[in-house]
């Protein structure tokens, strides 16, 4: 919590008897929340959860504070100040809390799992993965960006976003383009990323339907990035930067060759 957020500190040890040991307080950089240079901001208490002694890392503030053993999965923000153009801080009419929990988070601290892509959901979507690509372990990376980027961009689609060059279009184009390297880095040479959204929609449809009723419109979005993305495309760059190269090294040889034959005889001019 933030270092003199007495009020919070109050709260959490005399209310609700939270281990002193288990408390830290920080500076501002890590426990003040604001919007940016000015408007309503606040100090901020943050739930870590504690993997265990088997997993490398160190709590909060500490030099090992980067390992993974200590996972943030809450943050509260108590937003009771406006900060003004000169730096000076008012109390808010109406202070309020704005809380914030990481859902998979959540889920991976209930299944006791160490990893958002060890929960019951991505696991499901990791095999169908996997059984896509060819692979037989479920611990690749290039298997944990395929299916985190299938669910942004099947959701953009369905929210009505369409790979373009500019905005939104092209965050999702940058999205399949990067799945899509993941796919040939697994030896897929084929398109196969719109074949994972009947995967996704099994595991999700049920919360979101819209997944489902438009399912067939995201799968023909999703397979008409083939062209520019597949192998003989990219064998065709590689090609392109690989006789450019060449013609720039024979460039230079030449303006080598040429300097050093005229260099003597600027010299005898001289």
């Amino acid at each position: 919590m933030f270092e003199d957020d007495d009020d919070a500190a109050a709260l959490w040890l005399d209310e609700m008897n939270i281990d002193p040991d288990r408390f830290t307080r920080m500076g501002e950089k890590d426990n003040f929340w604001a919007m940016g240079d000015t408007g309503p901001c606040g100090p901020c208490s943050e739930i870590f959860y504690d993997h265990g002694p088997d997993v490398e890392g160190g709590p909060p503030g500490s030099p090992d504070e980067d390992g993974d053993r200590y996972v943030e999965i809450w943050n509260l923000v108590f937003m009771q100040f406006e900060r003004k153009a000169d730096g000076s801080m008012i109390p808010l009419p109406k202070p309020s809390v704005d809380t914030g929990a990481g859902l998979e988070r959540l889920a991976a601290v209930m299944q006791q799992v160490h990893s958002n892509y060890e929960i019951d959901l991505f696991q499901s979507l990791l095999k169908d993965i996997a059984a896509i690509t060819g692979q037989t372990e479920l611990d690749n990376p290039s298997l944990n960006v395929i299916a985190d980027h299938i669910r942004s961009c099947a959701f953009l689609v369905v929210d009505g976003v369409v790979p373009s060059n500019e905005g939104r279009g092209y965050v999702l184009r940058r999205l399949i383009r990067r799945a899509i390297r993941h796919g040939y880095q697994l030896g897929v040479e084929d398109v196969f990323f719109y074949k994972l959204v009947e995967s996704l929609a099994k595991i999700m449809g049920k919360a979101y339907s819209e997944l489902v009723e438009r399912q067939s419109f995201v799968e023909k979005r999703g397979s008409r990035k083939r062209k520019s993305n597949s192998p003989a495309h990219w064998i065709t760059v590689c090609r392109f930067w690989k006789k450019l190269l060449q013609i720039l090294m024979e460039i230079c040889s030449l303006a080598i060759r040429f300097f050093s034959f005229m260099t003597p005889m600027v010299f005898q001019w001289i």
